[in-house]
């Protein structure tokens, strides 16, 4: 069975549940497991060829982010709606608004050595195809920016976005490689902005990088999420 969720990009100190939630997921987000399926510990686990521990384990992660509801004959899938996504990416703007307003009044010379790392990485990655590294390290340019002013509420928040965040953005940058590869340059450009914008300390031009970079997702949804012949797109990537 083809894995959605990239394998080499969990630790190996993830538990067998970690695992499979990250599978069961993006299986759920990504539509190949539609919405009002019942899913049920002994299917799963034989499906997976895992005890029904790390079944049960995933099943309760995967109720708390919303996804699935629990009963008594399984769980059954909720899925994401265009408002769940509206949302997340509403609370990633003003969470990220508040911490470079934040950073562009305080020194953050290593701070910007890290970030144009993490750049060239990602600069690395999409230049030898490798569209979910990519998307990861989009991930971290992001995570290092909100973990540096050592906000915990604030990362708290994050972190419980991060994992159907991360999904979002694989299953988006994974459509975009097979449709319009050109973009990828955008993406890269906006990061670059963020980085001038901090290392000069410009207000306006990181509204315009924020602009810029969450410009296409706010107000609206991407038509991926809409659209089942784009989203099988999305699917059938094959790194």
């Amino acid at each position: 069975m083809k894995r959605l969720y990239p394998d080499r990009l969990l630790s190996s100190t993830n538990s067998m549940g970690e695992r499979l939630v990250s599978e069961l997921r993006i299986r759920i987000i990504s539509q190949d497991i539609p919405k009002e399926s019942v899913l049920s510990e002994n299917q799963i686990a034989k499906e997976y060829q895992v005890s029904r521990s790390p079944v049960r384990e995933a099943l309760k992660v995967l109720e708390r982010e919303g996804l699935v509801r629990l009963g008594r004959m399984g769980a059954i899938v909720i899925g994401i709606s265009e408002k769940d996504i509206e949302e997340i990416y509403d609370i990633r703007l003003l969470i990220e608004t508040f911490v470079t307003g934040r950073l562009l009044v305080s020194h953050n010379d290593a701070l910007l050595n890290e970030l144009r790392k993490v750049l060239e990485m990602m600069k690395i990655a999409i230049k030898y195809g490798d569209v979910d590294e990519f998307s990861f390290k989009d991930i971290e340019f992001h995570e290092i920016i909100i973990k540096s002013i050592n906000h915990q509420q604030i990362l708290m928040v994050w972190n419980q976005l991060r994992p159907v965040m991360e999904c979002l953005i694989l299953l988006s940058m994974r459509y975009r490689s097979k449709v319009n590869y050109e973009d990828f340059d955008r993406i890269l450009e906006n990061h670059e902005l963020i980085i001038e914008a901090l290392s000069t300390k410009d207000s306006k031009l990181m509204d315009k990088a924020f602009y810029s970079n969450f410009g296409d997702v706010q107000n609206r949804v991407e038509e991926l999420w809409t659209n089942a012949e784009m989203m099988k797109k999305a699917r059938d990537y094959d790194g």
